[in-house]
């Protein structure tokens, strides 16, 4: 245990090379004190004041405009009462320049029990405080962004999410913060695409998509999304930060466009140019996995005595009717095209027996459809499976002689292609 002497050069050795800056006064509170008794290497550094020039002064000459009044009272009032303090605020260095000093102010007492000192360790935090101004300008100036903007870790724990993220999502910042954004995925996108995703952000590059996402509610909505690594000085990866906006209505716009492309203005079903790409998609499907392929051709019967008769919006009402009939009748993923003027063509992934089946079922109900004006309306039909190494082109043909055998057979009734 060390005692006297050697005691007071330890201390006088701690205080002296101590890293935070350290002053002491006395404890006379009157006449403008306390006044200044010691002051270590590390306080003189952060003032730009010599020693020789503190010694006897009081702390207030440390203090300026930007010194915060409140502060001082707070500070003033724990001196009186003898307790310990602790603060900060502005200071202000010898040459003028402001600095931001965080302090706590322990009481030192006699053996009478009387203040006789108060010790005081500093430290400089200008450099915090800078940063933490900057943080928060940050934040206000994300918050007040009017696109989303999210960051997370680089584990991908969301860290901040602005207002502009909570108005789009419904999330509250709370709601997500630790969480990772796989919380808005809808599901619609597929391992791939994530896999690409992670792929190009490890490697420190930027990814930028369009993700399909859910909100809260479970909405789904459109956003073009920018993902970029954030880096530090030593160039590992630390953050990941995001941006995005909504483009449900582009998406919309392109979903129209499309339509007006591949939707037959009149039915609603494919058109013929659009079908042909279904068939091929289908066809490589079939080449690729084995997968069965049957077409339905069906045609109504004597349509060109109910536009002789009864005119072409006649004509075109049967033949919106009648597609919407057979539409209600499919199984979902299987289209129907408009192939002709008043022909139609279904695709069936399936086997010829399901396609007749299927096939009877469309007959059926348009059979038993009448319209008001031009009365009962049938249809016949062809129905074809792909064979092994068949062409589309052969199918169809197949399926076009089935259709022109029903018409020969009396109309209103399906055959099969012979081969299947």
């Amino acid at each position: 245990m060390l005692e006297g002497a050697e005691a007071s050069r330890l201390i006088k050795a701690v205080t002296e090379q101590a890293y935070n800056a350290v002053l002491i006064t006395d404890g006379a509170l009157s006449s403008g004190g306390p006044s200044i008794v010691y002051c270590n290497p590390a306080f003189c550094r952060m003032t730009g004041y010599e020693r020789s020039e503190l010694l006897g002064r009081s702390p207030r000459l440390l203090q300026g405009p930007d010194t915060d009044p409140a502060v001082i009272d707070s500070l003033r009032q724990a001196l009186r009462q003898g307790r310990f303090w602790e603060g900060s605020t502005v200071n202000y260095r010898q040459d003028g320049e402001p600095y931001f000093v965080n302090w706590s102010i322990s009481p030192i007492v006699d053996d009478c029990g009387q203040v006789s000192h108060f010790v005081s360790i500093q430290q400089d935090i200008t450099s915090r405080v800078r940063a933490e101004t900057e943080r928060d300008m940050l934040i206000q100036a994300l918050n007040q962004a009017h696109d989303p903007v999210l960051v997370t870790d680089r584990d991908a724990r969301i860290v901040f999410a602005n207002a502009a993220f909570e108005e789009l999502t419904g999330y509250r910042t709370e709601e997500v913060i630790g969480q990772t954004p796989a919380l808005l995925s809808s599901g619609e996108q597929g391992p791939d695409f994530y896999r690409t995703m992670w792929q190009t952000l490890n490697s420190k590059r930027p990814f930028q998509a369009r993700f399909i996402n859910r909100r809260k509610d479970g909405s789904r909505y459109y956003v073009e999304q920018s993902i970029a690594p954030v880096l530090n000085k030593g160039g590992s990866l630390t953050h990941f930060i995001s941006t995005s906006w909504q483009v449900d209505e582009l998406v919309e716009r392109e979903k129209a466009l499309v339509d007006m492309a591949t939707r037959d203005k009149l039915t609603g079903l494919l058109t013929r140019r659009a079908g042909d790409d279904a068939l091929l998609r289908a066809h490589q499907e079939h080449l690729g996995k084995d997968t069965p392929l049957s077409v339905i051709i069906c045609d109504i019967d004597h349509f060109k005595q109910v536009n002789d008769r009864h005119g072409h919006l006649s004509g075109d009402r049967v033949i919106r009717e009648v597609a919407g009939l057979i539409e209600r009748q499919l199984r979902a993923g299987d289209p129907a095209i408009r192939w002709g003027g008043e022909e139609f063509l279904i695709m069936v992934q399936a086997s010829s027996g399901v396609a007749l089946g299927l096939a009877e079922r469309l007959r059926s109900a348009v059979e038993h459809f009448h319209d008001p004006k031009v009365g009962q309306v049938t249809l016949s039909l062809g129905v074809a499976e792909i064979l092994p190494g068949e062409s589309i082109e052969q199918l169809l043909g197949r399926a076009d002689g089935a259709l022109y055998r029903a018409k020969r057979s009396g109309r209103n009734c399906t055959i099969s292609a012979a081969g299947n």
